[in-house]
């Protein structure tokens, strides 16, 4: 933050009616083990109360919030030949990210530090977790239901409403946001002033306005971002595009990183996709045509689903689209909410609700629950092989096969198969048969035997149940 920031963030700190539990101002008390102690609590305490952070500020007085300046120097303070800041690191457990800002205020000196929320579990200092009470530090094991809330708040933390870039002006604002692609996308007027257009903004939650200044949230960054790279802890959210020779990563063809939100990139990753992925040629009455062997639909719903459903808080790691000669590997970060094997009759839980939300007003995914099962009826018709789900550690990923007869697929290729046909079925009503599932996979009726064994085997495994003893055939989870 710069000086006009900071002098603002104190002018709204000052003006809250009371000492807060995420605020506490101090004068001159530079105990370290005190300062450790508030670091720890200041940090629940901005956890329960919902605020990105807590804050710890020398030079106002606690009553009066009047400014009269302060002689703490935290950067020339040492403990055992240890700066002041790397000893309280050190002693914090979870180690959270806090920063101390000295500066000039109304001619008085002041200090500020400002203490990331507790995320996950409670933060400790020299293994003992601190909370406020009122305007009081307390050790936090005599509150232990606020302890059991702070434990609940990690599961209601909500990613888009968080702040990917703070207090900036109205105009940085409009250099940052392609706004045009907001009102384009959601098919809503352009605004006829700047002071419309700001507001819209906020009333979609793309930004949020604190005083004078703007915060663009995260929603607003990865959906509408001119730069993604301008963001510093989305920077290695974008899209990667990786294109091998063969069927192994051995060799690459090419590989393309985006950089603009996600709205306004979508069309164009998938374009640049459907451009990269085999085609084989199609001779019609007149023309010969190039045709995709993947179905655009499902490479459309693909990518979507793995934009909005992706992990954000796990680090370091992005949306990877892998093309192989054999194969498209299509892989977000974060393990799914539900299992694999539901991905085609389960609402989807997503952790993102509100990009998803908006993503679904701009026509970019399709409804709730309607994707999967679009993908995998496109695949039927182009006769592919079932695509398969894959959930990691910290990953999942989708993985679409190029054309093979049944001859040419393994088992678990068949089975698979078989299981998602029963429950394309059985999702649009009706049953899976010996003979729906020789259309599926364009088998001769003189060739039934085949298919009878593929039910047997796919009944085997545990996948698929008969349906009384009619010859008709449901998914495990229907039975």
């Amino acid at each position: 933050m710069n000086n006009e920031e900071l002098k603002l963030l104190i002018e709204e700190l000052r003006a809250l009616p009371q000492e807060s539990e995420w605020v506490e101002f101090k004068t001159n008390n530079s105990d370290p083990q005190m300062i450790g102690e508030y670091i720890s609590a200041l940090s629940n305490s901005a956890c329960l109360e919902n605020k990105e952070f807590g804050y710890l500020v020398y030079g106002i007085e606690d009553d009066s919030h009047k400014v009269v300046g302060t002689n703490f120097k935290p950067r020339k303070e040492k403990i055992k030949k240890q700066e002041l800041q790397n000893w309280i690191s050190t002693l914090l457990n979870p180690r959270i990210d806090y920063q101390i800002f000295e500066f000039i205020h109304q001619d008085k000196n002041l200090i500020l530090f400002q203490i990331e929320a507790a995320n996950n579990q409670p933060v400790k200092f020299k293994g003992e977790a601190f909370i406020r009470i009122g305007s009081y530090k307390k050790p936090l094991k005599e509150h232990p239901e606020k302890e059991s809330k702070i434990w609940q708040k990690a599961k209601n933390t909500v990613f888009e409403k968080e702040f990917a870039k703070r207090n900036i002006s109205a105009d940085k604002v409009l250099e940052l946001i392609d706004y045009p692609s907001v009102f384009k996308l959601l098919k809503i007027p352009f605004p006829p002033n700047k002071e419309q257009i700001l507001l819209k903004l906020e009333e979609e939650k793309l930004i949020f306005k604190r005083l004078n200044k703007y915060h663009i949230t995260n929603l607003g960054a990865i959906l509408f971002a001119n730069d993604l790279k301008e963001f510093d802890h989305l920077a290695r959210k974008v899209p990667r595009v990786i294109v091998y020779d063969g069927n192994n990563k051995l060799k690459t063809i090419r590989e393309q990183e985006g950089k603009l939100g996600y709205a306004v990139a979508f069309e164009k990753l998938v374009n640049y996709v459907n451009d990269r992925l085999p085609s084989n040629e199609e001779i019609g009455r007149v023309f010969r045509k190039q045709v995709n062997i993947y179905p655009e639909l499902a490479i459309r719903e693909l990518l979507a689903n793995a934009l909005i459903h992706q992990d954000f808080t796990v680090r370091g790691t992005s949306i990877m689209i892998e093309i192989f000669d054999n194969r498209i590997e299509i892989s977000n970060p974060g393990k799914p909410l539900i299992d694999v094997n539901r991905f085609i009759d389960h609402s989807p839980e997503s952790r993102n609700e509100l990009l998803a939300s908006l993503m679904r007003r701009m026509n970019i995914c399709e409804e709730r629950g309607s994707g999967v099962d679009k993908v995998i009826a496109q695949i039927e018709v182009y006769q592919l092989p079932a695509p398969e789900f894959i959930a990691g550690d910290n990953y999942t990923r989708v993985v679409l096969y190029s054309p093979k007869s049944l001859r040419q697929m393994s088992k678990p290729d068949k089975v698979r198969a078989c299981y998602q046909h029963c429950c394309l079925k059985y999702v649009s009503g009706e049953y899976m048969t010996n003979q729906s599932l020789r259309e599926r996979f364009d088998i001769d009726k003189k060739n039934y035997s085949i298919i009878s064994r593929l039910i047997r085997e796919a009944i085997g495994v545990g996948v698929i149940t008969e349906y009384d003893t009619s010859r008709m055939y449901v998914p495990y989870w229907a039975s």
